[in-house]
């Protein structure tokens, strides 16, 4: 069965559930300039990897997961910095960059998978 919208990926799924707990994580900090970055990079990833799987070919989708993954790295980056900050507890901090990890390994793994050549059968 091969995958037919963006919204079937686990990557996508994934990443959606980040930006929703980095939104809800950082709902209440007063620096706004910080907080629109953080929130703009977690969307950053899900929207890359919607964006690059319509795009036709599988050179394109791959240079959109790149950039989703870079994007991740950017909010694991902030996450740090907010946690130097204090704008995050040592156990939101963990959660946080635990799953833009597993997010961003995700991604690798699709990464991986699409540049593989099909499988071929013997007859």
């Amino acid at each position: 069965m091969s995958i037919q919208k963006f919204e079937d990926l686990i990557a996508w799924e994934k990443a959606q559930d980040l930006s929703v707990n980095i939104y809800s994580t950082f709902r209440n900090i007063k620096d706004l300039d910080f907080k629109s970055q953080l929130c703009r990079a977690s969307v950053s990833i899900s929207n890359n990897i919607a964006e690059g799987f319509d795009r036709g070919s599988k050179a394109e989708f791959k240079r959109f997961l790149f950039i989703s993954k870079a994007s991740g790295n950017e909010v694991k980056s902030m996450l740090y910095l907010a946690f130097r900050l204090n704008y995050l507890t040592e156990v939101d901090f963990d959660q946080l960059l635990n799953q833009t990890s597993e997010v961003i390994k995700i991604i690798n793994g699709l990464l991986k998978s699409i540049s593989q050549p099909p499988l071929t059968t013997k007859n």
